[in-house]
């Protein structure tokens, strides 16, 4: 796909820029991250925005992490999640298998450490969808095997 090529190099030129920057130097790794995050977050409402403007609204927290399993995650990845879980308590696991933007990375365990920069922005991404549907969330990632990752989305009760 044309568009593909373009995000995963945008995305990682922000990374490079984060932490080559004077500001960001990599002693500094949780200030880079959350930097990545907030950006992640506002592009995320921006999407959301524009995906649900002809949109009915939803009837539950359910409905609404259906919604960013398929039709969120196609607009930014180009598939769907493979897999999402939850305990009905508010709290959400989204697993997919070959998550694109850790895909430049090799699959072996000696990148896993520079996981957590690549998923800061799909995070936030996440997190800022949901806040523009009016639901508060803590969405963390975890990567233990190459390219797959877990993202878990907690809900934050009012």
């Amino acid at each position: 796909m044309a568009d593909e090529a373009p995000f995963q190099l945008l995305h990682s030129e922000l990374i490079h820029y984060i932490y080559q920057s004077e500001h960001g130097a990599d002693t500094d790794n949780a200030r880079n991250i959350t930097k990545l995050e907030a950006m992640g977050f506002r592009v995320g409402q921006g999407l959301m925005e524009r995906l649900t403007k002809d949109t009915a609204r939803f009837k539950d927290e359910l409905d609404v992490m259906k919604f960013i399993c398929k039709d969120f995650w196609t607009c930014v990845f180009k598939k769907q999640i493979d897999n999402l879980r939850t305990n009905h308590q508010g709290i959400y696991v989204l697993q997919d298998n070959k998550f694109r933007l850790l895909g430049s990375l090799s699959a072996g365990k000696q990148y896993l450490e520079h996981a957590p920069k690549f998923l800061a922005f799909s995070c936030g991404l996440v997190r800022g969808a949901l806040c523009s549907l009016g639901v508060r969330s803590i969405v963390t990632a975890e990567a233990a095997v190459m390219p797959a990752c877990k993202f878990q989305v907690m809900i934050q009760k009012s």
